[in-house]
């Protein structure tokens, strides 16, 4: 594992320990964990050999990001007021995120250094992965997957409730 790795999991561990207190729902809310998305994407997915068993690690891998994403956009407790959206990540959403994140991080310190590299060895050939970047590219999209289906479903959540509870007459009145 390198600093950055280190770094971007602290980074979205703690984007989620914010959203403990309530937030708004607006751009600064959507831009830091798409950016960090962006940022990681482009730094770590790379093309991936077609062959033995790596699209179905790498599918099971999504589905369980996608998952966990759902979850976790469902668990977050969304709300307006006055037109603005806000959410807030309950003990279940934060529980939920903080596990997934660690158990990655706690993976990848496994695999890289203790004694997970021969278990990762015959792991991969038993179940035909062909390469290592494969184990890289599939944990990304778990984290990816994660992060941009929780996004994206609690923005949804946020939009819905601010048709619900739109802007009241009486603070239209004092714009």
């Amino acid at each position: 594992m390198t600093t950055t790795d280190w770094i971007i999991d602290i980074v979205l561990i703690v984007i989620v320990l914010r959203q403990i207190k309530e937030v708004e729902i607006g751009r600064r809310f959507v831009l830091l964990p798409a950016g960090i998305v962006a940022y990681t994407a482009s730094n770590y997915l790379a093309s991936v050999p077609n062959v033995g068993h790596n699209w179905l690690y790498l599918g099971g891998l999504l589905t369980l990001g996608v998952a966990l994403g759902v979850a976790g956009g469902f668990t977050t407790h969304v709300r307006a007021a006055d037109g603005t959206a806000y959410a807030r990540a309950g003990l279940a959403a934060a529980s939920l995120w903080i596990t997934s994140m660690s158990a990655r991080m706690g993976f990848l310190v496994w695999i890289t250094y203790g004694s997970g590299k021969s278990w990762l060895r015959d792991y991969s050939v038993a179940h035909h992965i062909t390469t290592a970047d494969v184990w890289q590219t599939g944990l990304v999209l778990l984290a990816l997957s994660e992060v941009i289906v929780r996004l994206g479903i609690i923005v949804a959540r946020g939009q819905r409730a601010k048709q619900i509870n739109p802007v009241s007459s009486d603070r239209l009145a004092h714009v």
